[in-house]
């Protein structure tokens, strides 16, 4: 008996690479690769079209100095209160006082930090030391986020009412906190603020670019980081993330599935104060003041960048990878304008305009989406 042997041909190196690439838009998600483009783009008129209409500074996008000290510390603060809202968001919900949260934890932080205002006057709170007051920001976020959650989920507030009111309220408390309502110095911290001016890998060989030494990765990028990798875990890899998918999704499907949604609702909105108040710790860091106001109008740049990043206003959809994307993209268009000299009240059309753009972006896709539900169902 002749025994015959199949041989499988080979893969070939374009087969190959496409298997690469197709792995690579898997894990980037198809839907994000449209932030990657518009990211491009932006960047072309930054530095090549701005130039052919006779705007200057351009060209000084691309170097270290640009790139590590302005763009990659000036997204943090947004990106974090991105990556809470992106979690309230796609469960249907919102949260609009994030900003006000960040206002608390920077005050806090500060209070706790030299034993100031209202926090210096209890002479039993530990004051002084680098890791409660960074811990205490948080906790003061945590806070927040079961007064919100409270609000939303006992006392059945729509969320943008609720959030609307601890918008004005933690603001106040905010001033309430503070020394007369006047913020709280922390210059002298030199480890405190070392979280908003320390760097990593200073001694790496990299050449210069633009002119300018490579400066190391800021500990502020690194934090935000952390921070994106494990959000990402947690609505890809857990039951919370699952069940915040299914809320979004249909809250009533969910609680039939045995969903405890007042319990997830709770969650998240502790999980957004919790990332906002560490957020509100690392403006105080950074502008070495723990100031009432810090966290002021932060709430519309982190909105704009979940509905932009791909999340659908009525829930259900939306990852913090698309709200990582899209928050690099905000960072950009603010950073470009900047070099390009339009003034402040310019960018503010611009991130209006870019939200509405969003908003409007995510209402299309979700009515295509419905059609091409509804098409399949009448075909069946």
């Amino acid at each position: 008996m002749t025994n015959e042997t199949t041989i499988q041909p080979a893969a070939t190196t374009e087969e190959n690479g496409n298997g690469f690439f197709r792995r690579i838009i898997e894990a980037i998600g198809v839907d994000n690769l449209t932030l990657i483009f518009a990211i491009a783009a932006l960047l072309f008129l930054i530095m090549v079209v701005s130039g052919w209409f006779g705007y200057s500074g351009g060209d000084k996008f691309l170097s270290w100095q640009n790139l590590m000290n302005s763009l990659a510390t000036a997204i943090v603060i947004v990106g974090l209160l991105a990556i809470g809202e992106t979690v309230v968001i796609i469960a249907g919900a919102l949260d609009i006082s994030v900003g006000s949260i960040a206002s608390i934890g920077s005050v806090m932080a500060a209070s706790f930090l030299v034993g100031a205002g209202t926090i210096g006057m209890l002479t039993f709170l530990p004051t002084g030391n680098v890791f409660f007051a960074v811990l205490m920001g948080i906790l003061a976020g945590v806070l927040c986020g079961v007064v919100n959650g409270f609000i939303v989920t006992v006392l059945k507030v729509n969320p943008i009412i609720a959030t609307l009111g601890t918008l004005a309220a933690f603001g106040g408390i905010a001033f309430l906190i503070a020394p007369e309502g006047k913020p709280v110095g922390v210059m002298t911290q030199p480890q405190f603020t070392y979280l908003a001016q320390g760097r990593f890998m200073t001694d790496l060989p990299i050449p210069p670019l633009g002119n300018t030494a490579w400066p190391g990765v800021p500990v502020l990028t690194v934090i935000l980081l952390v921070v994106v990798v494990i959000a990402h875990f947690l609505m890809t890899y857990t039951d919370f993330g699952r069940a915040i998918y299914a809320i979004g999704g249909n809250d009533v499907a969910a609680r039939l599935a045995g969903i405890n949604l007042s319990r997830v609702r709770m969650l998240m909105y502790m999980f957004c104060g919790a990332v906002a108040g560490l957020a509100g710790v690392l403006l105080t860091a950074r502008t070495t003041s723990g100031n009432p106001i810090n966290g002021v109008g932060l709430e519309l740049q982190a909105i704009t960048a979940v509905f932009l990043g791909g999340a659908a206003t009525t829930g259900g959809k939306g990852t913090v990878v698309g709200t990582f994307l899209a928050v690099i993209l905000v960072g950009i268009l603010n950073n470009g304008m900047n070099l390009l000299g339009f003034n402040t009240f310019v960018q503010r059309v611009a991130l209006g305009m870019l939200l509405i753009a969003a908003v409007a972006v995510s209402q299309w896709r979700q009515a295509r989406a419905e059609r091409a539900r509804t098409s399949i169902a009448a075909q069946g």
